[in-house]
Order: C-alpha cells, then structure tokens, then sequence
C-alpha cells in the first residue's frame, strides 16, 4: 500500500500520478466521445441533400471543432488555464486568416455555390466571361471544360461575385436565327422559304410551335426572326442545320439573301 501510494503521490512538476491518470482517463473519454459525435455528424450528413464536396468540408469542420474541444477539455484537466490558451489560438487564428484572406473568401463562395447550387458538375455555363462545361466544383476553384478542349481554373470568388448563365439547367432552349432578304423578296416567298427550313431541320419540338416574322426594315433589306425549339442536347445541331436548310429554300424560292449597300442612282440632265 505504501508503494500504491507513493506511485500516487509522485509529482512530476507541479503534476502529481493521481493527475496524470485522471487526465489520461478523461483524454480516452473525449476520444470516445469524438468519435460518436462523428458517427452521429455523419449520420446527419446522410441525410443532406448536399454534394460529397461539401459533405467532406462539413466533416473535416466538425472533426477539427471536436478535436479542439477535447484539447481544451484536456488542458483544464493538466491545470492549463484555458482562457490563456483560447487568446493564443485567437491570435494565431486571425494571424492565419488574414494570410490566406483571398483563399478564404474563395473558400466562403465555394460553399455558397455547393449550397445554392446554381449549376452542377456536366452543366454548360457561362461565368466570368468564360463558357464550358462544370468539370468539378471544388472548394476554391471551379473547373471548366472549354469547347476546345482547354481545363480554367476558376476562382469561387469571382463565380459568386459576377453573373452565372446556365445553359442547361432547362430541358429545351430557344433557337434564334436572324435572317436578312432583299427588299424585292415578296414577303410571302421568304416567309414559305423560312417554314419550308423549319419543317426540314430534325429536332425541332412541336410545342412551343415555331415563330416566324418580320421583325425590321433595315436601309438595304428586311430583317426576319426565326424561333423554334429544340432539346438542349440538339441545341447547336439544330442551329447549324437550320441555317443551312434557310440558305437551300431561299435559293429555291429565288429568295435573295442580302447584304448591307448602298444603291446609287445617275439621273441625267440635258443641258439647255
């Protein structure tokens, strides 16, 4: 018993055994504890409807604010005074935050983006000026996928801040071909000329129906607006084949297509 005791009573500092094992027994109770608040953060996240990036950002937050929960639960054990310990992460924290201020607004518009979700990974967009398909959509930087081929890195930031056009997130979109017809075209003829493309042009959809008309007179010609409907997956498909089928029924038709110019008449006077 008096060895029992001794071992008890033995202080390192101003850490007495007695200490030591209270605070180990404290330490593995907050391990268990982190672990089932983990288990139930996990659980809660299951039943998000948020993307895995943002489940991940949401887990790694959790696990940090646990861990650091237990240190200070810890230290007050060891005698540590806590709120020395808090200023010290205070400072070190706002010494930390305004080092990487860019990366954390950033880091703040990422999770806007995962949160409002105003366009998805596959989605074709238009933001800061550049257009191209969602590649990824991480938690500082957006990945595009241009038409051509090339990977931009796109900072969260500058998405979240500016206007975002998402070309995909209807089913259908509008067609819109403007066409120009000289002045002696009958409108009658370029209009038959105009149907006659629409009818030809594989995936137009029936509904909305198309709309055809003339839209302006122009200095050298008429303007006339073609709209139809088409499935966003046959969007550029139906553009291009449509315009190429107005080029085919105008020539048909004897329908001319005009350019802008400038009509010079010679009147011939006599001299008296």
């Amino acid at each position: 018993m008096e060895f029992l005791q001794k071992i008890i009573n033995f202080q390192l500092g101003n850490l007495t055994m007695g200490k030591l094992v209270t605070t180990l027994l404290i330490a593995v109770i907050c391990l268990i504890v982190i672990k089932l608040m983990m288990r139930l953060t996990e659980n809660m996240l299951q039943r998000l409807r948020v993307s895995a990036t943002l489940k991940g950002f949401i887990r790694s937050m959790a696990k940090v604010i646990y861990y650091f929960l237990g240190v200070l639960i810890v230290a007050d054990s060891l005698g540590i005074p806590v709120t020395s310990l808090l200023a010290v992460f205070s400072l070190a924290g706002l010494a930390f935050s305004l080092a990487i201020q860019g990366s954390l607004s950033n880091l703040a518009s990422g999770v806007t983006l995962l949160v409002t979700k105003p366009f998805e990974v596959g989605h074709f967009v238009e933001v800061g000026g550049i257009s191209g398909t969602v590649a990824s959509i991480g938690l500082i930087y957006t990945t595009l996928t241009t038409p051509d081929n090339k990977e931009i890195f796109v900072p969260n930031s500058d998405i979240s801040s500016g206007k975002i056009i998402n070309y995909s997130a209807e089913k259908e979109r509008r067609v819109d071909v403007v066409v120009t017809a000289a002045y002696e075209s009958p409108v009658s003829d370029v209009k038959k000329a105009l149907h006659q493309a629409v009818e030809r042009t594989e995936g137009i959809v029936s509904e909305p129906a198309p709309f055809i008309r003339l839209t302006d007179y122009k200095e050298s010609c008429i303007e006339y607006t073609v709209r139809v409907w088409a499935a966003n997956a046959d969007f550029w498909n139906v553009k291009f084949d449509l315009l190429e089928n107005i080029s085919k029924t105008f020539e048909e038709n004897n329908v001319e297509m005009t350019y802008n110019h400038l009509n010079v008449h010679m009147i011939e006077t006599k001299n008296k």
